[in-house]
């Protein structure tokens, strides 16, 4: 794979929703072979990586961010205290695009430092709630739009 250090995409995520980070994974995979982005969540940290200093460099480093946004994300106290502020520090000083995807009902409105950005798909619609072929388009237009941002 060619080294992308200047179009680096991280995703935010808890753990609990690690079933739809593989989805995402699978669906920037193509983006990725072609060297179009390198995605980075915390799956990348190896045995014996220092792992907080390996999450604040990604951050640091991040021009896209993906939030897989449900109630287990917005219930994280290190997502809310370490991720969301670096995230949204970096999308006021240095454009990064935010893109949060709606993963199940949530207090998502609620939340105003989240919900001024533009969600992939309604809080009206969140993923849990789509057919498989629905979720798979959202997924689809999300590794589009992202394609688009480092393009």
């Amino acid at each position: 794979m060619e080294n992308t250090p200047n179009k680096p995409v991280f995703i935010s995520y808890s753990h609990r929703d690690a079933r739809w980070l593989k989805r995402l994974q699978t669906h920037l995979r193509p983006l990725e072979r072609g060297g179009k982005v390198q995605p980075w969540d915390d799956t990348h940290l190896r045995a014996g990586d220092d792992w907080r200093q390996g999450i604040e460099k990604a951050l640091g480093e991040a021009r896209v961010a993906v939030l897989l946004i449900s109630a287990d994300f917005l219930a994280s106290d290190f997502i809310h205290e370490v991720e969301l502020p670096r995230l949204l520090a970096g999308a006021e000083g240095e454009g990064t695009v935010i893109l949060p995807l709606i993963l199940s009902p949530c207090l998502f409105r609620q939340m105003p430092e989240l919900a001024r950005f533009q969600a992939v798909n309604s809080p009206d619609r969140p993923l849990s709630d789509l057919s498989r072929g629905k979720q798979e388009a959202v997924l689809v237009d999300l590794a589009r739009r992202i394609g688009e941002l480092v393009g």
